[in-house]
């Protein structure tokens, strides 16, 4: 007969290692895109730890244009979990099941997102892959890395609930004289920064229950070893003040 799993004496734990470390243009939650692939212009890196550190790891994964990253919510974990979270897709004000959603609050604190792959590079006996579309935040562990297989992950007619269609990036985004003379400040070590910044905020990062509102409020997000200063100044456009770099 075989053995009853039925009781909490038998519930298992388990403890993983850190196989790669994120570097993120993302300093911040605030900004992050709540998705994937919604900003193409975040360009990022694994980094591969301890015995990960091998390039025998990722022989042949430039095969794949597009990879899962499985990682730790690490910037929310010491906050706990609920079991009812308000998703911003259903305005920040409606609860439901955290396991229903996509929530950084869960029981375990266990991401997963795909990214695109530009490069595998292995220098010095440091491998590194170079990734693109990421919704990480900087120094995000990554616990798994698997291929990303078009015919078994995307399943065309899935049904996605409250999630089924993408959100309308439907901000747009200007710079101010100010913040275009700050721009060519860091043109040369960050060349994809204007466009970074303009998908990002086209996003609308602000808290679900502030969307579709007016608001005269300053807000500041990090990018980088930057600081930008940016202003809605009508419902769909948002005026980006300033650019300054942070003092570490």
């Amino acid at each position: 007969m075989s053995k009853s799993c039925d009781t909490t004496d038998e519930i298992q734990s388990f403890k993983f290692d850190a196989i790669g470390i994120i570097e993120s243009p993302y300093q911040e939650k605030f900004a992050i895109p709540r998705q994937p692939n919604l900003v193409s212009a975040a360009k990022g890196k694994v980094v591969l730890v301890g015995e990960a550190n091998n390039h025998e790891l990722v022989r042949d994964i430039e095969q794949f244009s597009h990879l899962w990253l499985l990682f730790v919510f690490h910037g929310t974990q010491e906050q706990g979990w609920k079991p009812l979270v308000r998703p911003p897709r259903l305005g920040g004000n409606v609860k439901t099941g955290v396991l229903a959603t996509r929530s950084t609050f869960r029981p375990n604190p266990i991401g997963m997102s795909v990214v695109k792959l530009d490069k595998v590079v292995t220098e010095k006996q440091q491998t590194v892959l170079h990734i693109s579309g990421l919704d990480l935040l900087n120094g995000t562990p990554i616990i798994d890395i698997k291929p990303y297989v078009p015919y078994s992950d995307a399943i065309i007619d899935a049904d996605a609930g409250f999630a089924q269609q993408q959100p309308e990036a439907g901000l747009t985004v200007e710079f101010s004289k100010k913040a275009q003379t700050d721009l060519a400040q860091y043109t040369q070590k960050y060349s994809e920064l204007a466009l970074l910044i303009e998908q990002v905020l086209a996003q609308d990062p602000r808290p679900a229950y502030k969307q579709g509102k007016t608001d005269d409020k300053i807000y500041g997000m990090s990018l980088y070893d930057l600081n930008i200063q940016w202003q809605l100044i009508t419902l769909d456009t948002v005026l980006v003040l300033n650019i300054t770099q942070v003092n570490k």
